[in-house]
């Protein structure tokens, strides 16, 4: 029985030390499907992501699904730390005095993780265990001290671009409400500059969730803004700049719609979100020509219609059944081709204002526009 308990013990701690590794330290992508985190995390979303879909208000569904990426992080500490103390109580009483029962078994083990050291066993075996139990909760807590400070910081990054999207672009942001305000503001070449930044912010983003996943279900501060509505966005711009508009040449929009593809279908299979066909069409043909027509009224003109309808269909074929599995995964509004007519930017209301009608009127246009 304590031969049994030991290879048990020894067994679950060093699954919990390399699920750990994996998750914290290793910078990479891990394939193996069965791990300790991933069970964890489909387990734990399949229940809270039943909850949220039957929840009928959409600002209560975003407030409840908030909670989930820092909550869930912090349940996976606690599973990895509870695993530990209970490995080294199986190895500790297999090794320790034979009038050791169990429950004193985990409670030494509990106290010497932590670090307190309430107990002292008589075998020279059960002293190197608890050595080794007091030097892995010490490493272990330094290992999460220095974890979560990450975390928030790729956090922090990955919303500020997200906001800077806001007066560009409208909340949620639209690709036909950008090309909008930089055709008829301040310069489609400009554009370029743009999209450059989002390459390089779609890079870091594959980066950060590559080694920090759970990032992946942290919600954006504003319930009409998403990483992936960020993402989808500046994919559908790329999209019509590579069918063919005047005055922009398409190079850096190729670029970034690489990266911003490369980002979508890593996400995809590192989530095991399998791509599908997005349900209903993003942009069907009404829209399509409504988009035209607003890009005509910005100024900005198209190549052959016929042309240029042919290249966007065959661009968002490239993305778009990738963005709509990750908008399922993750319970994410997918990103529209077209601003609705009563939305307002964030950065024009306020707890206090219902409305922009308190700001001054004089500095901006009728659409939010800002004149100097």
């Amino acid at each position: 029985m304590a031969a049994l308990a030991f290879v048990v013990g020894t067994l679950v701690l060093l699954i919990i030390l390399w699920d750990g590794f994996e998750v914290i330290i290793l910078p990479r992508r891990v394939t193996r499907r069965v791990r300790l985190s991933r069970l964890f995390y489909l387990s734990t979303w399949k229940v809270w992501s039943f909850v949220a879909r039957r929840m009928r208000s959409n600002k209560r569904r975003e407030r409840y699904l908030s909670f989930y990426g820092p909550l869930s992080l912090l349940l996976l500490i606690a599973v990895w730390a509870i695993g530990m103390m209970l490995a080294f109580a199986l190895v500790q009483w297999a090794v320790g005095p034979p009038k050791m029962t169990f429950n004193e078994s985990l409670y030494l083990s509990g106290t010497t993780f932590i670090t307190l050291g309430m107990g002292t066993p008589h075998t020279r075996m059960a002293r190197a265990v608890l050595i080794l139990e007091a030097g892995t909760g010490f490493g272990f807590l330094a290992l999460v001290i220095s974890y979560l400070p990450v975390m928030y910081q790729a956090f922090a990054q990955r919303e500020s671009s997200i906001l800077l999207l806001d007066a560009r672009a409208g909340s949620p942001p639209t690709a036909a409400e950008l090309f909008r305000r930089y055709g008829t503001g301040h310069g489609l070449p400009a554009l370029n500059e743009l999209l450059r930044e989002w390459e390089i912010w779609s890079a870091d983003l594959l980066e950060t969730y590559i080694s920090y996943p759970v990032l992946a279900y942290f919600r954006s501060q504003h319930d009409n803004q998403s990483w992936l509505t960020a993402l989808t966005t500046i994919l559908d711009i790329c999209a019509v700049i590579i069918a063919g508009i005047d005055r922009l040449p398409p190079w850096q929009a190729r670029l970034t719609f690489a990266m911003a593809r490369h980002t979508v279908v890593d996400l995809a299979q590192i989530v095991n979100a399998p791509p599908r066909a997005p349900e209903p069409d993003r942009l069907p043909p009404p829209q399509l020509q409504q988009f035209k027509d607003a890009l005509a009224g910005a100024g900005i003109g198209i190549c052959d219609s016929a042309e240029f309808d042919a290249k966007l269909a065959e661009a968002r074929r490239l993305y778009e059944p990738y963005v709509f599995a990750l908008a399922q995964r993750f319970i994410l509004p997918t990103a529209t081709w077209m601003r609705a007519s009563n939305t307002l930017d964030n950065w024009r209301t306020s707890a206090w204002e219902r409305s922009s009608s308190g700001l001054a009127q004089s500095l901006f246009d009728e659409s939010g526009d800002v004149h100097i």
